[in-house]
């Protein structure tokens, strides 16, 4: 039996469902403290200790996934409708959707949310003059984007802020970005950055593969640097939050923002070994540790060799055998590495990346590149994958994007809201 959208959502949220003039219980208190003691408060939590004078007087309309939760794993939509201080009119969902009931590529489309009977708009691969007429179809006078970031630049929520950003000048409507933390930290930027002639989806902007930045920033940066025109931005910062913390420095709850980034730890790895989705290995999609397992038919324990002598730091490369169950060699067993960061402190996954995939093309003749070249859009230029081909090393192919990334750390550092 196949159940439609709706049906999974209704079975699954009606026994929880609050009416729309209850009144919210009281969100916890400080919960969980960070590392030293910090008690970290994300922007939600802010605008609702604040008794939600942000949006006070506001049609409300939210930008939001299966992330945005309080550290009770209540959505904020559910805490939101069931508050009479808040006056919540819509919701837009982004690729995956609102609840998160698609797959990679996917959305929800149009549809009421069973458990609130809230209108949801699809926003996924819609933007300008488009994205700007389903805000104002939607009634709304503020737009609030509250989504968990994964920290890499080609995780598409970014792009969805940055789009949403974009109509919402376009409309006339106020933006609020309600912030979380960067599970990679905010410590640096790395990797190389985006030429603009590899804009899409995955990178509209110049930033860099790794941005070290939160979403509150990058909404600064954006507004700042790129938008032709500006929205009218207010953020709500987190308190409780350094540059320097990982995610299970928060005390928060992990929320999968995505069906295949199911651990901080695979956010971790992901900024790097993400580009093998412009090879044709297995960048584990299809298994209980999908960017952590990389693989096709034919490799051996040649290539975790091979990794291991490159003495990247904080990582080590075992070898591994898998079968996808969806993906790339679905229901075929390959060769290839498990990534095991051992010390993430000094880890780089950008020139982990690099790494795996110089030793990748040395040890296995069946190695290349997909044939449309999404390689270059990962990367963001020609650089990476000419570079390889030429047989560099990955300090050489690191090399190559130095200069802009050290112009892109002087920019990224105007908008930086925390220490």
């Amino acid at each position: 039996m196949t159940l439609s959208r709706r049906s999974l959502l209704a079975a699954t949220t009606a026994a929880g469902a609050l009416t729309a003039t209850a009144a919210a219980p009281a969100l916890a208190q400080g919960g969980p403290p960070g590392r030293g003691g910090r008690g970290l408060r994300t922007g939600f939590e802010q605008l609702a200790d604040g008794g939600y004078r942000v949006l006070a007087g506001q049609k409300v309309g939210v930008v939001t996934n299966p992330t945005g939760v309080t550290r009770e794993v209540r959505h904020i939509v559910d805490v939101m409708h069931a508050d009479r201080r808040v006056d919540l009119r819509a919701v837009f969902g982004p690729e995956h959707g609102f609840r998160g009931t698609a797959q990679a590529g996917g959305s929800e489309g149009r549809y009421d949310d069973p458990a609130t009977g809230l209108p949801v708009y699809d926003t996924y691969l819609t933007t300008g003059q488009k994205l700007a007429d389903i805000f104002t179809e939607s009634g709304v006078d503020t737009v609030v984007f509250d989504i968990q970031d994964a920290g890499a630049r080609f995780y598409t929520y970014i792009w969805t802020l940055y789009d949403c950003m974009e109509a919402a000048a376009l409309a006339g409507k106020r933006f609020v970005v309600l912030d979380r933390p960067n599970p990679l930290t905010g410590r640096e930027a790395l990797g190389p950055v985006l030429h603009k002639e590899f804009a899409t989806f995955v990178g509209r902007e110049p930033i860099s593969q790794a941005h070290g930045m939160t979403v509150a920033e990058l909404a600064g940066l954006f507004n700042g640097e790129f938008l032709a025109r500006p929205a009218e931005l207010e953020t709500v910062r987190m308190t409780g939050w350094r540059r320097d913390d990982f995610y299970d420095a928060s005390g928060l709850p992990w929320v999968p923002p995505s069906p295949n980034m199911p651990t901080p730890e695979t956010a971790v790895v992901y900024a790097g070994t993400c580009l093998f989705e412009g090879t044709n290995l297995s960048e584990g999609r299809g298994t209980t540790r999908p960017f952590e397992l990389i693989g096709a038919e034919g490799i051996d324990h040649a290539w975790a060799a091979a990794a291991n002598k490159l003495r990247l730091k904080g990582v080590h490369f075992r070898e591994a055998y898998f079968a996808p169950v969806f993906s790339k060699f679905q229901g075929v067993t390959v060769g290839g590495v498990q990534v095991h960061v051992h010390d993430r402190e000094v880890f780089d996954p950008v020139r982990t990346g690099i790494g795996l995939l110089v030793t990748a093309r040395q040890v296995w003749p069946g190695f290349a590149w997909r044939e449309d070249n999404w390689i270059d859009k990962l990367t963001g230029s020609t650089q990476v994958r000419t570079a390889i081909d030429a047989g560099a090393t990955t300090d050489e192919v690191v090399a190559g994007w130095r200069a802009e990334l050290a112009e892109f750390r002087r920019t990224r550092r105007k908008y930086l809201l925390y220490r």
